[in-house]
């Protein structure tokens, strides 16, 4: 040891330390290693990169520099002689500026239409705060009651001079949103307690939550709305009726609690018998070991999947319009049966797929910082 300190390069005093060569380290380091280490590897790498670059030129002569952004309006008809001359090689985006409200608000009265966007906000709102992690207190449930009786109260009107509106006219991306919100809300509690009822000792109890599962993940999204639009109605007393909408809710909620349930029953059984033991050593009790030792923890170990279920869950609201009910999607499809329009349904799915685009990424984004936050201790 000693001669190895002796042989060592003295390095004088005030001397700059220097970054590592860019071949060594960085961007371009990794470029070589992973895309360019041998000859097979460059050969995939150009081609890809090849056909990358004549899809981005394509995309770009057809969405920007072809396109056509509005037409003429005659006699309340849209003039798209224009946007059929291109035969392909451009978008037109006329469509979107013509139907954008109508994609959006569906069929709600016209002169309203503020309203339905400031529901949109206060939605966008509503999931900013609650993904604060500062929020995470007892104030946050009253931010959502507070929230959800003003969306409420916007939507229906009847009161404080807001003219009423039907759930009937109601459509568009808000729809998606009261679908997706309230079946994440709802679905999430619910499912805890089935995942619980599933580790249960009591054997009806086990045995209720496991035929809940297992019949519901027996059967798709669909069947379930249509047996809530078509079937439940039936079984009602005469002259009792519930609305399309809420019945769609609930089977939204009682489809996504079954495959969420699954999930938390994961991350239960992923814990160490050790946690358990350590919570009965402290003497508490079932819901108290339960409330702040395994289930924060397991549901700390299950971010993804969960994340992952619900973006599927909020893709899925899309067949709502099986029953007739306006989504986002539903509306776009709509907006195109105009004879005018027909013909430009790829411009209307690319802009709706955005909308959709952009809401699930939003909330892998936030899981994976969620995730990062929370296993900080997991990091050595």
């Amino acid at each position: 040891m000693s001669d190895m300190t002796a042989n060592a390069p003295v390095v004088p005093a005030g001397t700059p330390s220097r970054r590592p060569p860019i071949t060594v380290v960085g961007p371009v380091a990794w470029a070589k290693a992973s895309l360019f280490s041998s000859w097979w590897s460059t050969a995939v790498t150009l081609a890809l990169i090849y056909l990358l670059a004549r899809w981005i030129v394509g995309f770009v002569d057809w969405a920007f520099l072809n396109a056509i952004w509005s037409v003429p309006v005659t006699n309340g008809q849209a003039q798209t002689q224009a946007c059929r001359a291109l035969n392909g090689a451009g978008a037109c985006w006329a469509v979107i500026t013509e139907k954008h409200r109508f994609i959006l608000f569906g069929t709600y009265p016209y002169e309203e239409h503020w309203r339905p966007l400031v529901c949109i906000f206060l939605f966008i709102g509503l999931y900013v705060v609650s993904a604060m992690r500062r929020f995470w207190r007892k104030e946050l449930a009253l931010i959502w009651a507070a929230t959800l009786f003003i969306i409420g109260l916007l939507m229906w009107g009847g009161v404080f001079g807001l003219t009423y509106v039907p759930q009937e006219r109601w459509g568009g991306l808000v729809i998606t949103l009261i679908l997706a919100t309230f079946g994440i809300a709802f679905a999430f509690p619910l499912a805890v307690l089935v995942a619980l009822g599933r580790r249960s000792k009591m054997p009806a109890i086990k045995m209720l939550c496991v035929v809940y599962v297992e019949l519901i993940r027996g059967v798709p999204l669909i069947s379930l709305l249509f047996m809530a639009s078509v079937m439940f109605p039936l079984f009602l007393p005469e002259g009792m009726n519930i609305d399309k909408l809420l019945r769609a809710q609930v089977a939204i909620i009682l489809f996504a609690a079954a495959y969420l349930a699954e999930v938390i029953r994961g991350g239960l059984q992923a814990l160490s018998r050790g946690q358990y033991e350590a919570a009965d050593a402290l003497g508490l009790s079932y819901w108290q070991r339960t409330l702040f030792i395994i289930l924060p923890q397991a549901l700390r170990l299950v971010i993804p999947p969960l994340v992952n279920t619900f973006i599927g869950m909020f893709k899925d609201t899309s067949l709502v319009l099986i029953i007739g009910i306006f989504d986002l999607l539903t509306a776009g499809k709509t907006a195109i049966v105009e004879p005018a329009w027909q013909g430009f349904g790829i411009e209307v799915y690319v802009f709706v797929g955005v909308i959709y685009f952009i809401f699930c990424f939003a909330m892998s984004r936030y899981s994976q910082g969620l995730e990062r936050d929370l296993n900080q201790h997991r990091v050595r």
